[in-house]
């Protein structure tokens, strides 16, 4: 996982690596706590803190399709997956 973090624990890169990838999603998902609901906005602000290369819809879509969050249809409310 070379270069994929800095020395703030930012993520500066979206990796091309599958298992690079499933990392980077991984320690996104754990910024994320079990039994809350989120707005979109707040997702976003995680995802903001959480790296440098400015693709939140990246970011989001990824830990929804690996089911890490799920989401109303509406995008109305978020919520971490337990088991994850």
């Amino acid at each position: 996982m070379n270069n994929l973090f800095n020395a703030y624990g930012k993520i500066t890169r979206w990796p091309k690596k599958k298992a690079d990838k499933k990392s980077v999603i991984e320690f996104l998902a754990a910024k994320f706590i079990f039994d809350k609901i989120y707005t979109e906005k707040e997702v976003n602000g995680i995802i903001q803190q959480s790296h440098l290369f400015q693709d939140i819809a990246l970011l989001r879509r990824e830990l929804i399709s690996r089911r890490y969050l799920a989401r109303k249809d509406d995008g109305s409310e978020y919520w971490k997956i337990t088991g994850q």
